[in-house]
């Protein structure tokens, strides 16, 4: 995404339970959520009151007034912006954070995969796992991209499940509907 003009001043990573992830040292890659000062975002936007329920709106803007956008991101060491995923879709494998939006990069690389998308299933021992949607453009079969998957990511991202589908399910802008995936 870019580099950060005062890591300071305007970077507030916030860790899985809401604390301010600060004081981000040099080389140090950082995880977390990327809240957005709601003033300054919002500024010249109008709202009628009707239209904004106010518990979502609570649930958005903290009382400190900064907006949880819920894109979840990384701090490199050269002070380098990098968006990893949305927080709803990030699921959690064995207590090890997996962004879905990284896992699909991956099985993108895959010369038989033509469209990919990876979200969180139920697992009685690990609480949850990957599972992948894939529309192949050859022949593959799961075990193959499990197996594939397992040389390229870190063993709790490698999805424990793969359903092949003709179509990934599309919103009008062109983006997953993963809801019609769970």
């Amino acid at each position: 995404m870019g580099t950060l003009v005062d890591a300071e001043e305007f970077l507030f990573l916030l860790d899985e339970r809401q604390l301010a992830l600060q004081a981000v040292p040099p080389g140090v890659v950082l995880a977390g959520e990327l809240p957005a000062g709601a003033l300054d975002l919002l500024a010249g936007i109008v709202v009628p009151h009707q239209l904004v329920a106010a518990a979502s709106t609570a649930e958005a803007i903290d009382a400190d007034g900064w907006l949880h956008i819920g894109d979840l991101g990384t701090l490199d060491d050269a002070g380098r912006l990098r968006i990893v995923g949305r927080k709803k879709d990030m699921f959690i494998v064995g207590g090890f954070n997996a962004y879905p939006a990284e896992i699909e990069g991956f099985f993108m690389e895959h010369p038989a995969v033509a469209q990919a998308a990876v979200i969180g299933v139920p697992d009685e021992r690990l609480g949850q796992v990957g599972k992948a949607f894939v529309v192949a453009s050859a022949p593959v079969t799961a075990d193959e991209l499990i197996a594939w998957s397992k040389t390229r990511m870190a063993g709790f991202k490698v999805p424990r499940y793969v359903e092949f589908l003709a179509a990934l399910p599309l919103n009008a802008t062109g983006k997953v509907m993963k809801d019609q995936l769970r």
